[in-house]
C-alpha cells in the first residue's frame, strides 16, 4: 500500500493512505511511498513534536 505524509496547521505530521482523501485540517506534505519511507521522512523533518502554537514559549 502506498502512503502519503500529511501535515496540519500546527506543523504536526501524520502518515495517511494514498488512496484516501485528506482528513479535514490536513494537507499533503509532498512525500509519498511505502510506510517505512514515509515514516523515515517524518522522523527526519519533525524534530520538535510540540504544536507550532506552543513553540517558543518558555
Amino acid at each position: 500500500m502506498t502512503h502519503r505524509v500529511v501535515i496540519n496547521d500546527e506543523e504536526q505530521y501524520a502518515l495517511w493512505p494514498a488512496h484516501k482523501d485528506n482528513a479535514p485540517g490536513w494537507r499533503d506534505a509532498g512525500v509519498s511511498g511505502t510506510e517505512e519511507e514515509c515514516l523515515a521522512h517524518i522522523g527526519r523533518v519533525w524534530t520538535d513534536m510540540r504544536p507550532l502554537s506552543l513553540r517558543g514559549r518558555s
